[in-house]
C-alpha cells in the first residue's frame, strides 16, 4: 500500500470516529415532534382549565310511615269539613298575651304530652305571637254548626313558637304507647297541618288531641293519611316518639293542646313543660271546668 493510500484511510477513521462521538452526545428524543400537538415539545407548557360535571343535587330519600288499626269505628263524616280535625274551619284571631311559660293551679298528668319533645334537640323555644281559636256552635245550622267567639277560656289557646327553617318537627312526647312503639294516630293531615290524637281511637272527644299549624308535613304522611281515609278509617298512620312528621318552612309553628276535647293553654308549664319549672315566673287560676 502506497503512503498516500494510507494516509486516505487513517482521514476517513478519524472522520468515522468523530461522528460517531457527535451522535453519541446529541439528544435523543422518545417521540418525534408532532405537527399541531397540544404541548410542543422545548415550549411552555399550556395549562388548560379542566372541566368537570357538577355533582348530582341528592334525591331525598322516601319517608316510610306505619299504621295502626282503629279501634271502635271510624270518624263520623268527613274530616276534611269538620272543626274538631281542620283547624282551618273554625280558624284563630290573634290576642295579646304574655309569650312565656305560665302556671296554673290543680292536679297534673305526669303522662301529659311535652312539647319541647317536637324539636331536634328537644327545648323550649321561643313564644313568638298568641292566638285564640274559635268556638264551635253545634246548635247552629245543626247538624254541621257554625263559628262561634273565640274561646275565652283560656288567654291563650294557639300558640306561636319560633324554629329555624328546615327543622325536623315531632309529635310532643309522651311516655305510654297506643300499640307497640306509637305514642299518637293522625286523626287528619294536609300538606300545611295535621291534627293527631295519643290514643288509637277515632276520635277528637277523648284523650290528648294536638293540632300542629303551618308546618310542611312530609308528602308520604300525606298520601298514606288519604288512601286510609279513602279506604274507610279503618286504620290511620301512627307516629313514634321523635318521629319527625314534616319541617319547618316558615321559622315558626303553631300549636294547639286539647283534652277531651277542651282547647287548653299551651304554655302551661305544669302540663306541657315539665322539665321547664325552673322557668315558670307567672301564676295563674285555672278556670273552673263547667
Amino acid at each position: 500500500m502506497s503512503r498516500d493510500t494510507s494516509r486516505f484511510w487513517l482521514i476517513v477513521l478519524f472522520v468515522v470516529a468523530g461522528l460517531t462521538l457527535l451522535i453519541g452526545f446529541a439528544p435523543v428524543f422518545a417521540q418525534e415532534p408532532v405537527t399541531g400537538a397540544t404541548i410542543p415539545p422545548d415550549q411552555t407548557p399550556v395549562y388548560l382549565p379542566l372541566i368537570s360535571a357538577a355533582p348530582p343535587t341528592p334525591t331525598p330519600q322516601p319517608r316510610h310511615f306505619d299504621s295502626v288499626p282503629v279501634e271502635g269505628g271510624g270518624f263520623d263524616g268527613p274530616a276534611e269539613t269538620s272543626p274538631d280535625l281542620n283547624l282551618s274551619i273554625r280558624s284563630y284571631s290573634s290576642t295579646t298575651a304574655y309569650l312565656g311559660l305560665v302556671n296554673y293551679g290543680g292536679d297534673t298528668d305526669p303522662n301529659a304530652p311535652q312539647i319541647a319533645g317536637m324539636f331536634q334537640p328537644a327545648r323550649l323555644p321561643s313564644f313568638i305571637a298568641a292566638h285564640r281559636v274559635y268556638d264551635w256552635n253545634w246548635n247552629c245550622n245543626p247538624p254541621t254548626g257554625c263559628r262561634g267567639s273565640p274561646i275565652d277560656t283560656y288567654a291563650v289557646t294557639l300558640l306561636e313558637m319560633k324554629a329555624p327553617i328546615g327543622e325536623g318537627i315531632a309529635m310532643p312526647s309522651r311516655g305510654p304507647k297506643i300499640r307497640d312503639n306509637f305514642v299518637g294516630m293522625v286523626l287528619y293531615a294536609e300538606p300545611n297541618r295535621i291534627t293527631f290524637v295519643y290514643l288509637s281511637a277515632d276520635t277528637p272527644a277523648q284523650g290528648y288531641l294536638v293540632h300542629v299549624e303551618d308546618v310542611a308535613i312530609a308528602p308520604e304522611l300525606v298520601a298514606l293519611y288519604r288512601k286510609l281515609n279513602s279506604e274507610g278509617r279503618r286504620r290511620l298512620p301512627a307516629l313514634r316518639n321523635g318521629e319527625v312528621f314534616g319541617v319547618v318552612d316558615k321559622g315558626m309553628i303553631k300549636i294547639a293542646m286539647r283534652d277531651t276535647g277542651s282547647f287548653l293553654d299551651p304554655r302551661a308549664c305544669k302540663d306541657w313543660w315539665m322539665d321547664y319549672m325552673d322557668q315558670c315566673k307567672v301564676q295563674l287560676q285555672r278556670p273552673a271546668r263547667p
